[in-house]
């Protein structure tokens, strides 16, 4: 066995190169299961998303034409952006936002027909020949596209509106008898994690609804993921006790299934979320988060018994089961994400598919290690620490490896605790991560999740900058070397670090938010008023406003500061970076802006993801003074 080579940390030649991050990779998202087998979507490094299927005899086939990009703009992040209804499939096309319609062996047909009209999160209406979804108009005289639950006809694509009047609606579901609809709705300046209704109402026999009734939810209880049994029960799942926790009714009344400090929902940022499904009208196959991991279940509808199933993943996503299976998309830290087939009598499991293959030895994995750290007002917060991590290399003694703290986005999220060569990428470089879930995030209930409610920019970086120093405090990383990352809210948060405290002394933002008024003036209807939570309303509190906006409070700025921005971005808008970047130099610090054409909020090219990660890995090395194990294409930076 050879000796490690001493070397300085960060300038460790690693087997992972970006390429390698974003390449010989697929995402798969959206099952959906019926008798002609399981459906899926992968998005894949060229950009574009597939519809794919696995027949019952195992074949796997991409079903949509090359020519086609399954995703819907619905609330500008899409989601349920198919339907797989017997032997057809309908989707949405991203270049024009039509929905199609294919049959086995043929090209796609337009099913839709006006333009400006986007749909989402479709159910199949077999009795009546037609779909009803989620409509988002926006050939309105509205300032703001009108959003409803339509019927649209599968001979000619008329459309028909059944449910209007609230600023949104998700999650419309048919009985199985046909005769009943259940759907979500909500409105400003609620998000649907703040509070939604649930509703349900007769399909009478021209197609129309009879009156609604609403069954749970209000302004301050969140419904997510309403599902009809077999047998015709409503379930769903709401955080009234202050956990996201599963409830059914019948016989006019609402009965809590299994009470437990666990979070049988997620926030509902794309449509056709599923945490549940149904095995059988007994049987319910369900995830959980406790503690930010993620866990699988069993529960018996009639005796309530609930039985948890012991696998290695800590991240399990989109369930669907039929009598003897159940299927989702599974991952860890050690196992990058892979679609399984879980026998749920014997326990065995399947792997049907895999994102990616882990193609260098496991002794160059840095395994994240959940842990937890005081921050203000005698509060903890909680992430995944990865040491730095590579056995070819030995740091000079007394040398501590930098920190690279990463904010995710949201901010009404949470991190992933799965594997992710995105950030094995610095530590096999000899840098540690932090990955952090700051108050705010989802995953430890909803009192968590209300620690950022008017206070965004506060919390969420206070726990930034009390993790960092937790961990140097600990003698893990050296305090003098703090960096942080992040992407669209966390690009703010990352943004706030820089110009409100002094831990950190780089930092990289991307797609970030710098100017909290302009977003509240410019932004899309799904989060024009998410900031009167985040922040207060708008212009009432426009103080508050200014006060938080790194923009206005460039001259506190003393570290330098890299910012990758997308030109085609609808959420945050291109000026908000150029902006920062002509302050920032300005103040003559080291700064650089990368902007990419074509892009919008979140980098979906390969070659353009490449080059943001080289970027910011670039800019480190010129800001801690290392030295790089490779060569990668410079970049400009302004007074350095």
């Amino acid at each position: 066995m050879t000796q490690p080579v001493p070397a300085p940390f960060g300038s460790w030649k690693s087997p992972i190169s970006a390429k390698d991050v974003f390449s010989n990779f697929v995402r798969m998202s959206s099952l959906q299961f019926d008798g002609n087998g399981l459906y899926w979507l992968e998005f894949r490094p060229s950009g574009r998303t597939t519809l794919v299927r696995r027949t019952p005899d195992g074949q796997i086939s991409d079903i949509t034409p090359a020519d086609f990009d399954v995703r819907t703009r619905v609330h500008e992040y899409g989601g349920g952006a198919y339907l797989a209804a017997g032997a057809e499939v309908y989707f949405a096309n991203f270049a024009d936002q039509h929905w199609y319609r294919q049959k086995p062996g043929a090209a796609p047909l337009l099913l839709t027909q006006t333009p400006g009209r986007r749909f989402a999160d479709a159910v199949a209406d077999k009795r009546r020949n037609r779909l009803i979804a989620v409509r988002e108009d926006h050939t309105t005289s509205s300032h703001q596209p009108v959003n409803s639950l339509v019927s649209i006809g599968l001979d000619h694509g008329d459309e028909t509106e059944l449910v209007a009047g609230n600023d949104f609606y998700a999650s419309p579901r048919l009985s199985p008898d046909g005769k009943q609809l259940t759907w979500l709705t909500w409105n400003h300046p609620n998000m649907p994690w703040d509070g939604t209704e649930l509703h349900v109402a007769e399909v009478l026999a021209d197609g129309s609804l009879g009156s609604s009734v609403k069954i749970a939810g209000g302004l301050t209880e969140s419904i997510f993921q309403p599902e009809w049994s077999p047998d015709g029960t409503l379930y769903f799942v709401s955080d009234r006790t202050g956990w996201w926790n599963l409830y059914r009714w019948q016989t006019g009344k609402v009965e809590a299934l299994h009470p437990m400090q666990a979070e049988f929902g997620e926030p509902q940022w794309v449509f056709d979320m599923r945490t549940y499904a149904f095995a059988s009208a007994d049987q319910i196959v369900c995830t959980y988060i406790q503690q930010g991991l993620k866990h699988l279940a069993v529960l018996n509808t009639r005796s309530l018994e609930f039985k948890k199933i012991e696998l290695p993943y800590t991240e399990i996503d989109d369930i669907q089961a039929d009598a003897n299976y159940a299927y989702f998309i599974g991952g860890a830290a050690n196992i990058p994400m892979e679609l399984v087939r879980l026998d749920l009598k014997t326990g065995e499991k399947q792997i049907l598919r895999r994102s990616r293959e882990i193609d260098i030895d496991p002794s160059y994995l840095s395994i994240g290690q959940p842990i937890e750290f005081p921050t203000e007002e005698g509060l903890t917060a909680f992430g995944f620490f990865y040491p730095s991590q590579n056995p070819d290399y030995a740091a000079p003694n007394g040398e501590l490896p930098p920190l690279l703290v990463m904010s995710h986005g949201g901010p009404t999220s949470a991190t992933s605790s799965g594997f992710r060569y995105g950030i094995q990428y610095w530590t096999t470089r000899g840098i540690a991560v932090l990955d952090i879930n700051y108050g705010g995030s989802t995953g430890y209930g909803r009192a968590y999740r209300e620690r950022l409610k008017g206070k965004w920019g506060i919390v969420d970086v206070a726990d930034c900058v009390n993790g960092a120093r937790y961990l140097a405090s600990q003698g893990l990383v050296d305090g003098n070397r703090l960096a942080i990352t992040g992407g669209s809210a966390g690009g703010y948060t990352t943004l706030c670090a820089l110009t409100f405290h002094k831990v950190f002394k780089a930092g990289a933002s991307y797609y970030g938010v710098s100017d909290l008024e302009a977003l509240a003036q410019d932004t899309h209807k799904f989060e024009s008023r998410y900031l009167d939570g985040l922040i207060g309303p708008y212009p009432e509190r426009r103080d508050l406003y200014l006060e938080r906006s790194p923009i206005h409070h460039v001259q506190n700025i003393s570290c330098p500061m890299i910012l990758l921005q997308g030109l085609d971005d609808p959420v945050v808008p291109p000026n908000q970076a150029e902006m920062m970047y002509q302050a920032v130099r300005e103040q003559g610090l080291p700064v650089a802006l990368i902007t990419f054409p074509g892009e919008q909020h979140g980098f979906r090219k390969q070659e353009n993801n490449i080059r943001a990660l080289e970027a910011e890995l670039y800019f480190y090395a010129k800001v801690f003074k290392f030295d790089l194990a490779e060569d990668i294409p410079p970049i400009e930076i302004e007074n350095m």
